[in-house]
C-alpha cells in the first residue's frame, strides 16, 4: 500500500490536470460557438454555389473551354489533407489520417507505387504525420490555422488550381471532418477537381433546377472565368472551416471527458489516503497499546 506521501503527491497532480483540461473545455467552448457560427453562415451559400457550378459545368458544350472540368487519365494525384495545428482532441486528427492512406491504398495505390501521389496538408499534424512517413508533401500551406480567414485560404486553393489547370495533377481531393454537433465529426473525402458534373440521372432526382437551361450574362465565358474559380474557392474555405469547427468540437469533448476522468481518479485516490490515513492510525494506536501493556506486565 502507497504510504500518505505518495497518494498526497498524487491527488495534488491529479487535482492539477483536472484544473488544466477544465480550463481547455472553456476554451475550446469559446472557440467552438465561434467557428460554429461561421460554418452555419457559409453553408448555405456555398451549397447553392456548388451547385450551381455542377449545373453550369453539365451544361456547357464539348468545345466549352472549362478548364476546372477537365476529365483526364490519372497519373498524379494531390491530396488536401486537413488536420489540426495541435492534439488533444480526440480521434479527431487519427480519423483523417487513416482516411487518406485507406484513400491511397485502396483508390491510388498504383499512382503511389510510381510517385505520382502528392499530399498538400492543412494542419501542423498532417505535416508532421505525412513528413514522417516520406509521402511528397506540399509545405507550403499547413500553417492556414494560425489566422484562419478566407484571403489565405483563397491563396491555397489558387496554387491547388492552377496546379491542375498546368496538368500538375490530373485530380485533387480533399480529406477533412465535417462538423455535426459538439460530439460528432462527418468524415468527408470530396473531389474537388476536376468539377464534378450532374449525371441524367441525379438531374431527376434534383429536378426542375438541375435540368433548366441557363441564359448566361454578359457571357457563357464570363461565367467560366468568374463563376467557376470562385465557387472552388469558397468550397476550399468551406472545408477548412468545417474542420476547425469539428476540431474545437472534439476537443471540448475530449476534455470534458478528461475532466470527469480526473474526478473519478480522485475518488479513487481520496478513498486510498483515507484507507492508509486509517491504517496508519491504528498501526499507531496497537502499538501504543502493545507498549502499555508491556509496561504493565514488567510492573
Amino acid at each position: 500500500m502507497a504510504n500518505l506521501k505518495e497518494v498526497k503527491n498524487r491527488i495534488a497532480s491529479v487535482t492539477s490536470t483536472q484544473q488544466i483540461t477544465s480550463a481547455m473545455k472553456m476554451v475550446a467552448a469559446a472557440k467552438l460557438k465561434r467557428a460554429q457560427d461561421k460554418i452555419i453562415q457559409m453553408r448555405p451559400y456555398s451549397q447553392k454555389l456548388t451547385g450551381l457550378l455542377q449545373n453550369v459545368s453539365a451544361g456547357l458544350d464539348e468545345g466549352s473551354d472549362n478548364l476546372y472540368g477537365e476529365e483526364r487519365e490519372v497519373n498524379n494525384v494531390l491530396l488536401v489533407v486537413v488536420t489540426s495545428d495541435r492534439g488533444l482532441c480526440g480521434a479527431f486528427n487519427n480519423n483523417v489520417f487513416k482516411a487518406a492512406v485507406a484513400l491511397i491504398k485502396e483508390k491510388y495505390s498504383y499512382e503511389d507505387k510510381h510517385g505520382g501521389v502528392h499530399i498538400l496538408p492543412i494542419g501542423k499534424k498532417a505535416f508532421e504525420y505525412f513528413s514522417k512517413r516520406n509521402y511528397q508533401v506540399i509545405d507550403n500551406y499547413y500553417g492556414l490555422f494560425s489566422d484562419l480567414s478566407f484571403e489565405k485560404a483563397k491563396v491555397a486553393a489558387e496554387h491547388v488550381m492552377k496546379s491542375f489547370v498546368d496538368g500538375e495533377f490530373d485530380k485533387v481531393e480533399l480529406v477533412y471532418n465535417e462538423f455535426k454537433n459538439v460530439a460528432t465529426q462527418i468524415l468527408r473525402v470530396e473531389q474537388f477537381l476536376p468539377v464534378e458534373q450532374v449525371d441524367s440521372a441525379e438531374e431527376e432526382v434534383a429536378g426542375s433546377f438541375a435540368s433548366q437551361e441557363y441564359i448566361y450574362q454578359p457571357s457563357m465565358e464570363y461565367v467560366i472565368e468568374e463563376l467557376i474559380p470562385k465557387s472552388l474557392k469558397i468550397q476550399f474555405y468551406k472545408a477548412t472551416l468545417e474542420s476547425n469547427a469539428s476540431e474545437n468540437g472534439a476537443r471540448m469533448t475530449a476534455m470534458d471527458q478528461a475532466t470527469d476522468n480526473a474526478g473519478e481518479m480522485l475518488k479513487a485516490l481520496k478513498l486510498d489516503y483515507n484507507r492508509t490515513r486509517q491504517a496508519a492510525i491504528t498501526k499507531e494506536i496497537l502499538e501504543i497499546v502493545g507498549g502499555a501493556e508491556a509496561l504493565a506486565s514488567d510492573g
